[in-house]
């Protein structure tokens, strides 16, 4: 399993199949914690599992993923170019800007690279509004992004 089959089917509208994936994903990543995609299969893995709750109306959940997603340890696409930020968008529009700021909190553990950008869409989101996300939105659950990702069994 790589961790482009969720976010491709997700992307392809095969909810069922994207959820399958990523409950796989996630099972894998627990016996490859030394694996540097480890990092990369956590943080995907529940940002895809996110994203089908928030579809079926569990906000909830949602957040709870959000916040998992955002306990990854990292990996060197996460290190350097930073989490994806879909979920935190789609939570943004419901009004869950507390959740929110928790995840940004959690990625500036890994997100070394950030140069301050997670400090600066914290003071949109505490002013009410919607960061441009730019780069981070969607690029990580964008299949064309996880073609040079490793497979998480090799």
């Amino acid at each position: 399993m790589t961790t482009k089959a969720a976010p491709t089917a997700l992307a392809a509208g095969e909810t069922k199949r994207a959820k399958t994936y990523a409950l796989t994903l996630l099972q894998q990543a627990a016996t490859l914690q030394d694996n540097w995609n480890y990092g990369n299969a956590i943080h995907v893995g529940n940002l895809v599992l996110g994203l089908i709750a928030l579809a079926a109306a569990d906000v909830p959940e949602a957040k709870r993923l959000l916040l998992e997603a955002g306990k990854s340890p990292g990996s060197p696409q996460l290190d350097s170019f930073g989490p994806d930020m879909l979920l935190a968008k789609e939570l943004l529009a419901k009004g869950e800007q507390e959740v929110v700021i928790q995840y940004f909190d959690l990625c500036a553990k890994f997100w070394r690279l950030q140069e301050g950008q997670l400090d600066a869409w914290k003071a949109v989101v505490i002013k009410g509004g919607i960061p441009d996300f730019r780069a981070n939105l969607d690029y990580q659950l964008n299949p064309w992004r996880f073609e040079n990702w490793a497979n998480l069994q090799s």
